[in-house]
């Protein structure tokens, strides 16, 4: 609620760019525009408090005139990603084409991983399927079933999905569009919001990698009480460093557990003797693979 007595009021930080905060006011005092730029409080920093896009916050010193302020308090946060750095989000669409760049199974655990390991409800975004034959897009999507997601197919180029997809996250007070690099975020941004006219780039055809179009966090209004985030792409994300908390990521081995939980605390279920859960499912390979990456990563070097 703003205080135009006191110059104080409370908003949303919206973007950050270099040292500057932009942030969306609640209730714009008179005179002022809803939208100012703001630095931060010298006392946050002192006391090791970092402001990040999605962040609820209290700012002062309002300057009308310039569209100032100054960033003085962060209210507690309920969620918080670390890569992308977002706080507050309610829901994580994991953004991966099918072509232009091709499907890359690994790639993809890793996003999905991540967005697993936050703890929040987690969508698949297919975009660019005009560029898949329905037959092979039919035999993806059966894949991905198998895995535990029921991923929505789009095309930025025949608006295919996209009425879907703007109806999924308006239902959610803040969504972040993650992927690779050149999966088509901001096609599908542009699509949502044809106003934002964002920039796009081909994708790399020789190594297959897109190109970093959107350089910094962003979040979009959506609705009346929605907003989206896009965020800038990154090709590789770590796994998750916990090796007891690694199986529960994956959903086809969740389900396994929900209904007969392995009678082993400790068991990483590759195939111990007694252990309840089935190796008999497609990522099974590539969980293995992660726990080995994982141990190698744990590892005490040798070196001097």
């Amino acid at each position: 609620m703003a205080d135009t007595g006191r110059s104080v009021a409370s908003g949303m930080v919206v973007a950050l760019q270099a040292n500057y905060l932009e942030v969306e006011l609640d209730v714009a005092p008179d005179g002022c525009p809803g939208r100012l730029l703001c630095t931060r409080r010298t006392r946050l920093s002192h006391r090791g408090e970092a402001v990040y896009v999605g962040d609820r916050v209290r700012v002062e010193a309002i300057d009308p005139g310039q569209g100032r302020a100054v960033v003085a308090e962060v209210e507690p946060r309920h969620s918080f990603l670390t890569r992308p750095p977002v706080a507050n989000v309610s829901l994580v669409a994991v953004v991966l084409a099918v072509e232009q760049p091709s499907f890359d199974p690994d790639q993809a655990s890793r996003f999905l991983l991540t967005a697993e390991r936050t703890g929040l409800e987690v969508i698949l975004l297919l975009p660019k399927t005009d560029l898949l034959s329905a037959a092979a897009l039919e035999r993806l999507v059966t894949r991905l079933k198998g895995w535990g997601y029921d991923p929505l197919a789009l095309s930025s180029a025949v608006g295919t999905g996209i009425d879907a997809l703007r109806q999924r996250l308006a239902g959610a007070q803040l969504s972040v569009l993650c992927g690779p690099s050149g999966v088509g975020k901001s096609s599908l941004l542009n699509q949502l919001r044809p106003d934002l006219q964002l920039r796009t780039a081909a994708v790399s055809g020789r190594l297959q990698r897109g190109r970093h179009t959107t350089r910094h966090v962003e979040l979009f209004p959506l609705g009346p009480s929605a907003r989206v985030a896009d965020t800038p792409g990154f090709n590789r994300p770590d796994l998750p460093d916990d090796p007891q908390g690694l199986g529960v990521l994956f959903p086809e081995l969740r389900q396994q557990l929900d209904p007969w939980p392995c009678r082993f605390r400790d068991c990483l279920h590759r195939g111990e003797p007694g252990c309840g859960v089935s190796t008999d499912w497609e990522r099974y390979a590539l969980y293995k693979a992660a726990l080995i990456e994982q141990s190698s990563l744990s590892r005490p070097s040798r070196g001097g």
